[in-house]
């Protein structure tokens, strides 16, 4: 690649450690992805910033990044949700050992870099932020909501990679940069009624969940959805992109709208049809209602927009909710927005509704970033399959419920109670919905663990540019099914926290790891880097496709990474088989040892 004066001059150091190791891994990305190109940023949007979700891993990496007293972004950066809101970190009951410390030491890292400390995940709502052009955003629900309905483009950048695109102010032209890359893969036809947005949160995750290892969508699945109204709003849009990014969708269509045009030799990208029907829908309420009485009410994921605020005021008006320990007949609510727009709603009024009803109006802060006190917060009602996804994870692995926005006001006002025979019914209804999902997960688990009859044992993928040769054996660790690396995968131990998926209960750690990519969220490289500095990282990394999940962690810290293999190497490469893994120049061959 031929790289101007300004990008040669990071790379030989001359611009500092930061900005050197910032060019090294886009280089590395788009050598992975084979861009023969980098074009210049517009913006950037930064995640990892909660001690939940980045832990030891962020913080060992800025106080890397800190000691480069003239490290400082070179475009506009934004700045995603932060662990807590400080001002009201009593009120939210945290004990998690120095965790506001932890929370304020990251958000200085990052502010010192030149990055504006919105602490937000809805950029696209913030006066200022740039949302057109060629952009490296790495909060899914924004990535998701930018390339969906704002004039920009950018890629599923990880929270490392963004950081980078960031530090430098250029990106790969790559993937979804490419023409023609984000066609649609997927076809969804919506024949449920859908009004509330927790409708279209539902049917966003639901979109992902019908993930199939036949399915080759190395971009992430990007539903094309017919059915819907032309009209959707703003709030229905939010969380209907919110939840579908559970699972690594980058973009979607509403119908024709915005849809590229094919080009006169191409054919269909369209691999499956979806079916959306009533019947789907009232079943996943029926999977996702409360079986106890929640103990704390979450709204706001992502951060609630002010038509989110006035709704949820106007449900208020005129009612109380108890928001205290000592008080727990009825359950505390806590309502998340941006600070941006939590000072509109304090000018005009709407905030003091929602604090004069006893609900906690916070900023700065998500609902799934959150380490919540297991003591007293055993159950969980929302609104959000976003949060849903998270809460429940390992994050902090706590049953979470999900109703429309009405209902969870009236079950924090004590207008609704979980009753018994509720609970009694919807646990059965939740127990069907498990056994559907485990019989979805069957069907992939019967391939994953079937190895075709073939006299094939070695393959043939590439390496990063910024490592050199080596030679690695081991146990493979093998899937077909993507590791969903945040709230997955045990940060300490290495093992897979995922019901369902092929490998839950089995660790990475110590193994060669042999999947497609990572899904979920853009803060998984830190999961990865945390797993290295605890000794529990995999031997090395291979993947079917450049995986911005894992490449990034491993092209900062040098954890051996190949990529580029066709997809047998899932299907022929036995789980649990010895191998070899070995770089000669930029070629890496992957054997088994007999």
């Amino acid at each position: 690649m031929q790289l101007n004066e300004e990008q040669q001059a990071m790379l030989d150091g001359e611009r500092g450690r930061a900005k050197q190791m910032a060019m090294r891994l886009v280089l590395d990305m788009a050598a992975a992805a084979g861009a023969d190109e980098l074009i210049p940023v517009q913006s950037a949007h930064i995640s990892g910033v909660s001690p939940l979700t980045g832990g030891l891993g962020l913080r060992q990496f800025l106080a890397r990044l800190g000691k480069d007293q003239s490290a400082e972004v070179a475009i506009p950066t934004t700045l995603n949700s932060a662990g807590c809101d400080p001002e009201q970190f009593d009120l939210m009951h945290i004990t998690a050992p120095d965790f506001l410390e932890h929370n304020n030491e990251i958000v200085a890292s990052y502010t010192k870099l030149g990055i504006r400390p919105t602490q937000s995940c809805i950029p696209y709502e913030w006066d200022g932020v740039v949302t057109e052009g060629v952009a490296a955003w790495a909060e899914s629900n924004a990535i998701c909501f930018g390339n969906s309905y704002c004039d920009m483009l950018t890629n599923r950048e990880s929270g490392l990679s963004a950081l980078a695109c960031a530090l430098t102010g250029y990106t790969p032209k790559y993937g979804l940069l490419v023409e023609g890359a984000n066609r649609p893969n997927l076809l969804v036809e919506v024949s449920a009624e859908l009004d509330d947005p927790t409708d279209f949160s539902i049917l966003g995750d639901w979109i992902g969940t019908q993930r199939k290892s036949s399915w080759h969508t190395p971009l992430g699945p990007i539903p094309q959805i017919r059915g819907l109204s032309a009209e959707l709003s703003h709030e229905q849009r939010k969380a209907l992109t919110a939840a579908a990014a559970n699972y690594g969708v980058p973009q979607l269509y509403i119908g024709d709208d915005r849809v590229p045009a094919s080009g006169e030799n191409e054919g269909s990208s369209i691999q499956d049809t979806l079916h959306f029907t009533q019947a789907t829908l009232d079943q996943r309420y029926a999977d996702l209602a409360p079986t106890a009485q929640p103990d704390l009410i979450v709204l706001g994921c992502p951060q609630a927009s002010m038509g989110e605020l006035r709704a949820i005021a106007k449900l208020l008006k005129d009612k109380t909710v108890l928001p205290t320990l000592e008080h727990l007949d009825t359950p505390m609510l806590w309502v998340f927005t941006s600070s941006q727009n939590k000072e509109i709603a304090e000018s005009v009024g709407v905030a003091k509704v929602i604090n004069d009803a006893g609900a906690l109006l916070l900023a700065n802060t998500c609902p799934e970033v959150v380490p919540y006190d297991r003591r007293w917060v055993k159950n969980i009602l929302t609104n959000s399959m976003k949060a849903e996804h998270y809460i429940k994870s390992g994050l902090n692995g706590i049953p979470t419920a999900v109703v429309p926005l009405a209902t969870c006001i009236a079950v924090a006002t004590g207008e609704r109670k979980i009753e018994a025979a509720e609970q009694n019914a919807s646990s059965e209804e939740s127990a069907i919905g498990r056994q559907q999902s485990a019989k979805r997960f069957s069907k992939i688990n019967a391939v994953d663990q079937k190895r075709q009859d073939s006299e094939r044992n070695a393959f043939e993928g590439r390496g990063l540019p910024s490592q050199g040769d080596f030679v690695v054996t081991g146990e493979a660790f093998v899937t077909e099914v993507p590791i969903t690396l945040l709230g997955y995968v045990n940060r300490t131990t290495g093992e897979i926290e995922e019901a369902g998926h092929p490998r839950d209960g089995e660790s990475v750690a110590g193994k060669i790891a042999i999947f497609p990519k990572g899904s979920g969220s853009s803060v998984a490289p830190y999961v990865l880097l945390e797993l290295f500095y605890q000794g529990n990282a995999p031997l090395a990394i291979v993947n079917t496709e450049i995986d911005q999940q894992s490449a990034p962690a491993c092209s900062l810290e040098g954890i051996p990474y190949a990529y580029g293999f066709d997809l047998e190497i899932v299907r022929e490469i036995t789980h649990g088989a010895q191998i070899e893994l070995k770089r000669v120049g930029g070629i890496v061959t992957l054997r088994t040892i007999e």
